[in-house]
Order: C-alpha cells, then sequence, then structure tokens
C-alpha cells in the first residue's frame, strides 16, 4: 500500500508541475525556476501528541516527492507564546516559505507578520479560520472548519436522541478545541457549558477526570473527544465504568485504537480531517508558487470526513500513517 500510493503520489506531483510549466509559458513567471527550496511547518502540538506524525509522513514525502527541504518545528509543551517564539526563530532563518497553524491568532499574528515584511510567503493549516489566514496575509489555509465538524457530529448524535454530553477538551488553550465542542452542543439545541472539560493531557489525568465526570452526572448520553490524546484514555475509562457500547461516543481523528474501537461498536465515529492533505498540499503549493507564481485561488477544506463502522476497514490499515 506505501508502495503503491507514494508512486501516485509522485505521478501528482509530477502532472502537477507539468501543468505548472505549461501555465509558466503562458505568461511572465514570479521567480525563475528553481529547486531544493527550503520550508518550515511549525506546528502547535506537544511532542507527546501521535497525531501529527501524519503530518509528518506527509511533508517527508512532498519533501522527496518535490526536491525541497521541509522542517518541522513545534513547542515541545505545546506552549503557544513558545510557538510564537519558535515562529520567530523560523521567519530569522530566512526560509523559502512557511507553514503553521493558526492555534491562537492573537499570540500568533506578530510573528507570522514578521514572516510577511520580510518576503517570506506563508501557507496556514489545520488550526484557524479561513478569514484568520486572510486577515495575516497568508497565501491559504489547508484545514477542517472546526465549528461546522463539530455541529456534523452534533447533528449525527441527535438524529439518535442525544441530548446530554461530555466534551473532553485536552487542549483547551487552543480556541479550535473549543469550536468544536460549541459546534456539537449548537446541533443539539444546548448550551455549552461545565460538560466540556479541561482533561489536559496527561493519560492517566484524563481517564480519572472523565470517570469523575460520569459519576457526578450518571444520566450522560454522549461522549465527544477531540483525538487520540483524549479518546484513548476515555476508551479505558468506559471499561473500566462497565460502559463500553452504553454511551454515545463520537471522535475528532483517528489511531488504530480508534479505528478498533469503531469495529467493535464502541466508538460510532470518527471525524477524519485528513491531516495528509494539510501536510501535503501547503509544500506542493509553496513549491509551485517559488518557481512559477501560481497558487489556488480559494482556502482548501481538507475535512471533515466521518469513518464509521461501514468504511472504516478502507483505512484502519493507513491509520497513524495516511488517515
Amino acid at each position: 500500500m506505501k508502495s503503491f500510493l507514494s508512486k501516485q503520489l509522485k505521478k501528482t506531483a509530477t502532472l502537477a508541475l507539468a501543468c505548472a510549466s505549461t501555465a509558466a509559458l503562458m505568461m511572465a513567471p514570479v521567480t525563475a525556476e528553481a529547486a531544493g527550496e527550503r520550508f518550515v511547518l511549525i506546528s502547535h502540538a506537544p511532542d507527546a501528541d501521535s497525531w501529527w506524525n501524519t503530518i509528518k509522513t506527509a511533508i517527508q514525502e512532498a519533501g522527496n516527492n518535490l526536491n525541497v527541504t521541509v522542517e518541522y518545528r513545534n513547542p515541545p509543551s505545546g506552549d503557544l507564546t513558545d510557538m510564537a517564539r519558535v515562529i520567530e526563530q523560523a521567519v530569522a532563518s530566512n526560509p523559502d516559505g512557511i507553514i503553521t497553524t493558526i492555534a491562537d491568532f492573537d499570540v500568533l499574528k506578530s510573528p507570522i507578520y514578521k514572516a510577511q515584511k520580510k518576503g517570506i510567503p506563508v501557507i496556514t493549516m489545520n488550526s484557524g479560520t479561513h478569514a484568520q489566514s486572510e486577515a495575516l496575509g497568508a497565501l491559504l489555509h489547508v484545514g477542517q472548519p472546526e465549528y461546522d465538524a463539530g455541529f456534523g457530529a452534533g447533528k449525527r448524535a441527535k438524529a439518535t436522541g442525544i441530548q446530554s454530553f461530555l466534551c473532553v477538551n485536552h487542549y483547551m488553550t487552543n480556541p479550535a478545541s473549543v469550536e468544536r465542542c460549541q459546534g456539537f452542543a449548537d446541533a443539539l439545541g444546548v448550551k455549552l457549558g461545565n460538560q466540556m472539560i479541561d482533561s489536559g493531557q496527561d493519560p492517566t489525568d484524563i481517564e480519572k477526570r472523565v470517570m469523575a465526570y460520569l459519576r457526578k452526572n450518571p444520566n450522560t448520553q454522549a461522549i465527544l473527544t477531540l483525538g487520540p490524546t483524549s479518546a484513548h484514555p476515555t476508551l479505558r475509562a468506559l471499561e473500566k465504568t462497565r460502559l463500553s457500547s452504553k454511551i454515545y461516543f463520537g471522535t475528532f481523528d483517528l489511531s488504530n485504537e480508534i479505528a478498533a474501537a469503531i469495529k467493535a461498536g464502541i466508538i460510532e465515529f470518527a471525524i477524519d480531517q485528513q491531516p495528509y492533505l494539510q501536510g501535503y498540499l501547503p509544500v506542493m503549493a509553496l513549491t509551485l508558487y517559488n518557481r512559477y507564481g501560481i497558487i489556488p485561488s480559494n482556502h482548501i477544506n481538507a475535512g471533515p470526513g466521518f469513518v464509521t463502522k461501514d468504511n472504516v476497514e478502507l483505512v484502519e490499515k493507513l491509520a497513524g500513517k495516511y488517515r
């Protein structure tokens, strides 16, 4: 599967660059054709967040296919002030392009503006909105509308009669995480309040806090987790409280454990925001922009898509690497 997918991606990249070359003959290029460009991708994720492994795979393969270097940088603890410093350091290194998340617009706008002032092209991805990306002067945003994804998950839950829920938020400092919970609540028609808990990122703490919430709120009908970091401990909490398959359980993102729980009927769905696209497409777009002055005219929504028991077998073998 890996060999087939890599070949297909190489064909796609070759075709895209061939089309770009044809277009370049029809118009004066903004820059001379080049090769070996260096880009830096800065994420908000702490080192412990395994979900970003798929994006790391994507940028490595994009770099190999397009003959560019892509460096991955992040704040080790997930601290957003530290992330702002990482962006500043990336800007100071004068790369040919920067790819970054907008985990918090107010915290990150200053270092991103510095990139703009130096003429470094910026593409935003993953966290943030199209409007925020445009306000920062970015060329493009590749990501998932977080509120819409949460709302879509809530609609699925409401259709089964769900009226109460717990949202396990393992990254409360990221405004996009709150949008996911808010969308879910709005779709159910309930006010978002103390049913969104700040679980932190320690697996043992998450497990304990989920169990404590369920003890205090025994009528909770559904749980929404925001990724593997919170989904895996929640699975253990439900097993220990003998509530597996008794509570409607939905989550964001995929992992081998999540795929297995979907097959077992414990998790109803996983929202797939297609992280491989979030990594690969910005690298391709920056390459085309640097070489030919070409950039897509519209932002790209990489998700949401829903993985359920009906289609999980199509993606479970790729979970954690390409899905």
